[in-house]
């Protein structure tokens, strides 16, 4: 009451989202992909806090890819992992949880709470399944999935083991197959080298001039890829642990790295929405795609021939670009359609675009488009 003694009245504005029983498509961005190829399923996680499962097989066709969704999370999920050969996955959310997931059947095994702030990146170990979190809190835990996994209502005791020294939040990880080697990326704008097996720091990699969005390393730990916010990707041999190249195709911020099996070039993607190939070898980068908004992720298929690129979006969209020699293949299906609809069927398109090359080191020439426009379906449908 106030001094005249009149109640006063506080208006509270209360939102919130009424959502379907089940959500098939993505509300938001999408932050996360995984392929798995031998199921040929691709998971989608994103800003929606939802993960979904989808069949790539029916992609662009009458039928239906969605499979289930994975709806325990209540906040962004940032990354995901899959693990033991595609039947378990584990996720990191801004909700600060881990969750470990039967991939096969959509079903949460346990939720980690280890984290104190968001958890903004997995790397995986396939070898020794094993996986490396990393957030805002500055913690990096490492994490046995086959522990995780065993969990049950009297055996629920975990275990974890931490990297302790990263003085800035992280927003980067990789691990090489077998465990022995971590890297983290953060706003310090430096890479840091672990030993795992020793919870031990090896080394410092000074050279990005702001934060470290994206690593990957190379199998046998020799040299690893980096992309930062400052607009390049850089080249480092960790047994030198210096800087062997710079790349600067992008114009803006480097969001999203992948190597193809030999560690031979690299597809970089990121703020600016362009989709770069690069070889390391002769340090010469084609543009492959501009999408209309940024890229937050990209995953590519390694059984399929024609080299394919599933790019994820800030826009909800998920596009798969496929890639073959000197031609470039653009399909528009089902995982593109706008969150608006959902058609009984989409329009597959197909168009195939020259990319002309320079030789010429660090630069490329915009695509040239040629006269060349397939139509697969002429079902109408707001994608």
């Amino acid at each position: 009451m106030d001094r005249r003694g009149i109640r006063s009245i506080r208006r509270v504005t209360v939102s919130f989202l009424i959502r379907d029983e089940e959500e098939r498509l993505n509300r938001s961005g999408v932050n996360a992909l995984q392929i798995d190829a031998k199921s040929s399923r691709l998971y989608t996680a994103g800003r929606d806090s939802v993960v979904r499962c989808w069949d790539i097989c029916k992609y662009g066709l009458e039928e239906d890819p969605y499979i289930h969704s994975m709806e325990h999370h209540t906040d962004w999920v940032n990354d995901i992992v899959l693990c033991k050969d595609g039947r378990t996955m584990m996720s990191a959310s801004s909700d600060t949880t881990l969750k470990m997931w039967d991939a096969q059947r959509g079903i949460c095994l346990s939720t980690l709470r280890t984290h104190k702030d968001y958890v903004k990146v997995l790397a995986y170990a396939r070898d020794v399944d094993k996986v490396v979190s990393g957030g805002l809190d500055r913690q990096i835990y490492l994490w046995d999935i086959a522990t995780l996994t065993n969990l049950t209502a009297t055996n629920n005791t975990i275990t974890t083991s931490s990297l302790v020294g990263q003085k800035s939040s992280i927003y980067s990880l990789a691990a090489n197959p077998n465990g022995s080697l971590v890297i983290s990326g953060s706003t310090e704008k430096t890479l840091r080298v672990w030993d795992p097996r020793k919870l031990a720091k090896i080394t410092k990699l000074k050279g990005h001039s702001d934060n470290i969005r994206a690593i990957v390393i190379k199998d046998d730990g020799s040299e690893c890829l980096s992309a930062s916010s400052d607009g390049t990707v850089r080249l480092w041999s960790i047994g030198q642990q210096r800087c062997i190249d710079t790349f600067r195709m992008h114009s803006s911020g480097v969001w999203t790295l992948a190597v193809d099996e030999d560690f031979t070039k690299f597809y970089s993607a990121g703020r600016d929405g362009c989709l770069f190939v690069t070889d390391i070898q002769s340090q010469e980068s084609t543009l492959l795609c501009c999408e209309e908004t940024s890229i937050l992720n990209l995953c590519l298929n390694p059984t399929d021939d024609y080299h394919s690129i599933w790019v994820a979006t800030s826009n909800t969209h998920v596009n798969k670009w496929v890639s073959h020699t000197n031609y470039f293949f653009l399909n528009i299906g089902y995982i593109s359609c706008s969150l608006l609809s959902w058609p009984q069927w989409t329009p597959q398109v197909t168009m195939m675009m020259m990319l002309m090359k320079k030789k010429k080191r660090h630069h490329y020439t915009a695509i040239q488009w040629t006269a060349y426009l397939e139509v697969t379906a002429s079902s109408h449908s707001q994608c």
